[in-house]
């Protein structure tokens, strides 16, 4: 049996493949399971030893909320998103309900379709949103019905949500969420979970009610899933809770999504997780080419949770 010398020069590789010998045997089993996909996993290995050096006071989390941080699905049924829930006889009329689901049909193929680019979707993104905002303002929609449409919803977070929340808020990590959907409904499920904590910041399309209580407009500009970009740029930086944390977890479901983090000024360390819900086969390979950390039909919160407790755990520095 030969033994061969590896020279110094070798030192770091040795020492990364050691690192996430430790990370995935030890550490975070979690990076082992079938369902995550990594394209490369010494970059993964780096970027979590150097944010966990740099410890919870230089991390901040920003996050999808509809089929990232909810579930895509449960029993077999999807899940629905904040704007699925407005879908309840109680906000709007049958009539509204049958375009909105004819909407649904036509643009979502169009956002998730892997052979078009984001600059081929975007005009239709934004026709797809401005269609569903006028027929939901045309049903003069009821700021005090809202908390029962989200009860009588089958909204639900992924499984792992509270120690995702509680984490986060006990090492005053803050969590900015960026939504394309319905900021009024998105805040009340989080309310309901109990997870709407001071740590928590939305940006989203929020409603504007009249002065009974009434749906008349949605506020500011638009948001979509490929526009989220400018609305980093324009938000973000104005929020001082994300202020001095050059290191970034990043959570999504869509492509659209990677850019949610353009608004922090001059990051360090960038670790993107993307949930893969839908159409696997078709859309595998540009999701590892995108995200650093790809999970696969993965309802839970398992792998950010066991990231998020390395990163923030004193136990693991060194």
């Amino acid at each position: 049996m030969q033994i061969y010398h590896i020279p110094s020069i070798y030192t770091p590789v040795r020492s990364v493949l050691a690192i996430w010998h430790q990370l995935t045997k030890a550490e975070i089993p979690e990076l082992a399971k079938c369902s995550v996909l990594m394209r490369e996993r010494s970059r993964v290995e780096e970027t979590i030893y150097a944010m966990q050096r740099a410890g919870a006071g230089s991390l901040q989390v920003i996050s999808d909320f509809d089929m990232t941080l909810t579930r895509f699905a449960h029993n077999g049924k999807r899940v629905p998103t904040t704007h699925n829930i407005l879908d309840n006889q109680l906000l709007i009329d049958e009539d509204c309900t049958k375009k909105m689901r004819e909407l649904l049909n036509t643009y979502y193929p169009i956002e998730i379709d892997a052979s078009r680019t984001a600059e081929e979707k975007l005009p239709l993104m934004v026709e797809w949103w401005t269609k569903v905002h006028k027929l939901l303002i045309s049903q003069r929609i009821r700021k005090d019905m809202l908390a029962q449409a989200v009860r009588e919803s089958s909204a639900m977070l992924r499984d792992g949500y509270k120690v995702f929340f509680d984490r986060l808020t006990e090492q005053q990590v803050p969590l900015l969420i960026f939504s394309a959907g319905v900021g009024d409904v998105l805040e009340e499920v989080i309310r309901q979970n109990h997870v709407f904590l001071p740590n928590v910041h939305v940006i989203s399309n929020y409603m504007d009610f009249d002065q009974t209580g009434v749906l008349r407009a949605f506020k500011g500009q638009l948001i979509h899933t490929f526009n989220k970009r400018e609305g980093a740029l324009s938000h973000a930086a104005g929020l001082r809770a994300l202020q001095g944390r050059p290191n970034v977890l990043l959570l999504g479901d869509s492509l659209g999504d990677l850019t949610m983090a353009d608004g922090v000024s001059q990051h360090q360390n960038l670790l993107t997780i993307g949930f893969l819900n839908d159409q696997v086969d078709e859309r595998k390979e540009s999701y590892m080419n995108s995200f650093d950390i790809v999970l696969v039909k993965d309802e839970t919160m398992d792998v950010p949770n066991a990231i998020l407790r390395y990163i923030t755990s004193s136990r693991y520095r060194k």
